[in-house]
This record gives C-alpha cells, sequence and structure tokens, in this order.
C-alpha cells in the first residue's frame, strides 16, 4: 500500500464534493469542502491528520491539469507583459 503525502493547496475529489489542504500542520490538518473548485465557495473544518485521512478513503487527488480550465490562464499572452506598456 502506497503512503500518502498531503500537502498544503492540495485538492481531492471525494465523491460530488472537492476537499482543499488550507493549512497543513503537524498534528492537525485546516481543510475547505466545496461543491465546485472553480468558485471556491465552501466551508472550512479542522481535524487530525488521522482523521482527514480517515475522510480521504476512496477520494482521488487531482493534479493541476485535471482541474477546471477556468482557474488557468487560457493561454500564455495574459501572462506575458504588454509591449506598448512596458518601460524601456
Amino acid at each position: 500500500m502506497e503512503s500518502m503525502k498531503l500537502e498544503q493547496g492540495q485538492i481531492w475529489k471525494q465523491g460530488e464534493d472537492y476537499i482543499r489542504i488550507v493549512e497543513w500542520a503537524r498534528l492537525s490538518i485546516e481543510y475547505k469542502v466545496m461543491k465546485d473548485p472553480v468558485s471556491k465557495q465552501g466551508t472550512v473544518h479542522q481535524a487530525t491528520k488521522k482523521e482527514f485521512c480517515r475522510l480521504l478513503k476512496g477520494a482521488v487527488l487531482l493534479k493541476p491539469e485535471d482541474l477546471p480550465a477556468a482557474e488557468v490562464p487560457a493561454n500564455d499572452e495574459e501572462l506575458a507583459p504588454d509591449p506598448e506598456t512596458e518601460m524601456v
């Protein structure tokens, strides 16, 4: 059985819910349960790491590319500086 590595910012899909690790601490986890990861609206909860791992049983860790496209810029143009406004 592979061990689970928890990290702050991870998003897990559990049934119809998305669970995001808000704050990872030595003994506890603060997490947010959301219906839609794009809106980021949900309820914040706290649990021990052991309780949180039990909660995640059967959940799937989502990679950034698995998340809805609304969270990522549509193309690289949005990230590049505008040449007309760039200082010389």
